[in-house]
């Protein structure tokens, strides 16, 4: 599938954002401008149910797939948040970015019981505007506004495609180029022995110290210094 996309800047260097479950790529609005004043073109897309995307079925593969689809090979950086970042760490042998930015990665997805299965996901497109600026303390208005802007947006059956995933780790076996995996703090998708394990296998791995999941939402001047060497 051909995905949407947005850009900022015209440099020599280019970088690929890839936003996470029911975001698009307005989650991006602080991010994109300051690659761009680095001296980037930045391309982000809309992931297939999100945004201005079309709709079909939703497995990893095919959110891979249309990347590769969708977006140039070669660039200088990929990042790719959540959900974004399964389906980047699936399409980079293809993509072949010469760096790759995983924030948070959803290389392992929590069940119902820790209240953040594909049911609890689904129901959450009808969040009110209170319910969101209580989870999130740190975000800016605007910020809230395109949650829910993107909420509404959003094809919550993709949610449901979690389900059939093979298993709760997804964790890639090496890393394919120089990668970086960016944490919350504390991370509910990568704990420390799974941190421990990616370095083993080739990782970078820093954390964002006091940031949650969305940590480019949550803490940008955070996020934006644990790049430090990769953009």
């Amino acid at each position: 599938m051909l995905l949407h996309t947005h850009s900022w800047g015209e440099g020599d260097r280019l970088a690929l954002l890839v936003h996470g479950m029911m975001a698009d790529h307005r989650t991006w609005r602080r991010v994109g401008p300051a690659l761009a004043d680095l001296g980037y073109r930045v391309i982000a897309v809309d992931l297939r149910g999100h945004g201005a995307s079309g709709r079909g079925a939703y497995t990893p593969a095919l959110y891979a797939g249309d990347l590769v689809e969708s977006l140039p090979t070669g660039a200088e950086l990929a990042l790719g948040h959540s959900l974004g970042g399964l389906a980047l760490s699936l399409a980079v042998e293809r993509l072949k970015p010469r760096r790759a930015v995983f924030s948070d990665p959803a290389w392992h997805l929590p069940g119902p019981a820790e209240g953040m299965g594909p049911d609890a996901l689904v129901r959450f497109k009808a969040a009110p505007r209170e319910q969101i600026r209580a989870m999130n303390p740190r975000w800016e208005e605007a910020d809230v506004d395109i949650e829910r802007e993107t909420l509404a947006a959003w094809d919550e059956t993709a949610a449901l495609g979690l389900a059939a995933l093979p298993g709760p780790d997804l964790m890639p076996a090496a890393a394919v180029v120089p990668s970086l995996v960016q944490l919350a703090d504390p991370s509910f998708l990568i704990d420390a022995e799974r941190a421990a394990l990616l370095e083993a296998r080739g990782f970078v791995v820093r954390a964002v110290p006091g940031a949650g999941h969305t940590i480019h939402r949550d803490d940008f001047d955070g996020f934006m210094a644990s790049l430090e060497g990769w953009v």
